[in-house]
């Protein structure tokens, strides 16, 4: 069976390294679907979440915030400043950031201000998001 070699790594840690049929996750010009022996490719990938078919025919979901991609033949490499497994998700945190950026947006000052609220509620809006496919999934 045909696989290609997946790692997603955030800031912190190594969130996921193993074996995958199917790649697929936000790309900053739309969904990205990879299979084994792909065309070699770099580009940034938006927030949301990178779903991995593992080889024996498994998900494994993780959220992103955004980052890098790099594709060769045989691999395939997630770097992002933050990276969270599917299962280590939290709504209620979640809920609480967006609610908490949707505030900022609304008393931003400054032009500065409003483009940073503005990027951390469209995080927040991504990770739910990414955390109801998650909970679909199960």
């Amino acid at each position: 069976m045909n696989t290609i070699h997946v790692d997603v790594v955030s800031a912190e840690e190594s969130i996921f390294s193993g074996e995958a049929r199917f790649v697929a996750l936000p790309g900053e010009a739309g969904e990205l679907g990879i299979y084994p022996r792909h065309t070699p490719l770099i580009t940034r990938v938006k927030a949301g979440s990178v779903r991995i078919e593992m080889a024996d025919g498994s998900e494994e979901f993780v959220f992103v915030a955004g980052g890098i991609l790099e594709i060769q033949p045989d691999c395939v490499t997630v770097l992002s400043d933050t990276a969270i497994r599917g299962k280590d998700l939290d709504d209620e945190k979640a809920n609480e950031a967006k609610l908490a950026a949707e505030e900022a947006v609304k008393n931003a000052r400054t032009d500065l201000d409003l483009a940073k609220a503005s990027s951390e509620l469209a995080v927040m809006a991504a990770q739910i998001s990414a955390l109801r496919k998650y909970r679909n999934k199960k």
